[in-house]
């Protein structure tokens, strides 16, 4: 494999560390908080690295394979570039960018509905391979009109979001000004001042992040308080199964529900004859209170495997993070804030800096254990991440 990297940056954590030296406070807190204490957000990524694998040297091992093939498209590596919501804002062109990094890399590459890239522009970058994150619309003639979108500009795989009934309280953003109605407050802006390089590529862009798939349902120059009414108008975040049925006589591809955190969550997705599912805790942005994403994988596990595919998002940073939610049995890994770190910190070349430093750490811990396949990890797992327990009544 050909690697090739700024050696300034070596891990996402160092890129980490200079995004946030690059980026506006407010724009970096909103990446990278949580809700409440924000202790899902280390919950998740500490006790997927309590996961232990263990190498089996004297064997005829020859080489090591990240390809996978995911609803029949055959892919790179065993992870993807999973949906984020106002990436513009966070880095300008972000969402731009990592799309072309999918591509060139052959990654799946996962469009926000709230993002600051349409679905247009998403399947002109990508040649029409993206899956596509429905926050659910409430008026069924918009709703249909983006499922139609999408489909008619590529995209196969529709991810339903399920684990945001409503949005967790975040303390920073509120600080921030970035509540519902959004302001813009001083200190943001002078803030902003003190960060030249992402000033000046936003007012390139345009100074107030747009989201672009939404703007045909929009009036035309809302202002932050309007913006705000809308959205509260236009998005219910409760996913319930007459929703799902009902998107499932739409929707022609294969349908994945984000955000599965339960066993009954899970039995529901089987009933349904959904595709896939994704475990998630959306981040640790949601639920400072529940488990993190590692915890419940084996649990749903148990009432999915072998019968659809099972994938995981939240905590992932690194190749060894991927290579230990590999081996607890997620098919697929989808990570976030990594990409985005990536861009904050490096602009344009951000992207292709993560996609090689995580195949990279992937293969080398695949390689040192003598692993030839992906679907091969759950062989070496000798100490498994902690579960939940499900009370009785509750089993």
């Amino acid at each position: 494999m050909a690697f090739k990297i700024d050696v300034r940056y070596p891990s996402v954590e160092h890129l980490r560390r200079r995004a946030k030296q690059r980026m506006p406070r407010f724009a970096y807190d909103y990446l990278s908080e949580g809700c409440n204490e924000d202790i899902n957000v280390h919950k998740n990524t500490a006790e997927i690295r309590e996961i232990e694998v263990l190498s089996k040297y004297l064997t005829d091992y020859r080489e090591s394979s990240l390809k996978t093939t995911l609803f029949g498209e055959t892919y790179d590596a065993p992870f993807g570039i999973s949906a984020v919501g106002l990436q513009g804002l966070m880095w300008p062109n972000s969402p731009q960018i990592l799309a072309q990094t999918a591509k060139d890399h052959n990654l799946p590459f996962m469009l926000s509905t709230v993002t600051t890239m349409s679905i247009e522009e998403c399947a002109e970058i990508t040649d029409g391979k993206f899956w596509f994150q429905l926050y659910y619309p409430k008026n069924e003639e918009f709703r249909k009109d983006i499922l139609k979108r999408a489909w008619d500009n590529g995209c196969r795989v529709l991810c339903l979001l399920s684990d945001v009934p409503t949005f967790g309280y975040r303390p920073k953003d509120i600080y921030n000004g970035f509540g519902m109605p959004p302001a813009m407050y001083v200190r943001n802006v002078i803030n902003a001042a003190f960060h030249p390089i992402w000033g000046i590529e936003t007012l390139q862009n345009g100074v107030i992040p747009k989201f672009k798939t939404l703007e045909k349902y929009m009036a035309p120059n809302l202002d932050l308080g309007q913006l705000g009414l809308f959205m509260d108008d236009f998005f219910d975040g409760k996913l319930t199964t007459d929703r799902i049925k009902a998107i499932q006589d739409i929707w022609q591809g294969d349908i994945v529900i984000k955000g599965i955190a339960s066993p009954e969550d899970a039995q529901t997705a089987l009933e349904l004859n959904v595709n896939g599912v994704i475990v998630s805790n959306h981040g640790g942005r949601q639920l400072d209170a529940g488990p993190s994403s590692i915890a419940t994988l084996k649990p749903i596990l148990d009432v999915l495997k072998g019968k659809m595919s099972v994938m995981i998002d939240s905590g992932m940073r690194n190749g060894p993070d991927i290579a230990n939610c590999l081996a607890s049995g997620a098919e697929f890994c989808f990570l976030g804030r990594a990409w985005m770190y990536g861009v904050g910190a490096m602009g344009k070349k951000g992207g292709d800096q993560v996609a090689q430093i995580l195949k990279r750490e992937l293969l080398q811990v695949m390689q040192q254990l003598n692993c030839d396949k992906v679907e091969n990890l759950p062989n070496y797992l000798i100490k498994a991440a902690k579960s939940i327990e499900l009370p009785a009544k509750m089993k």
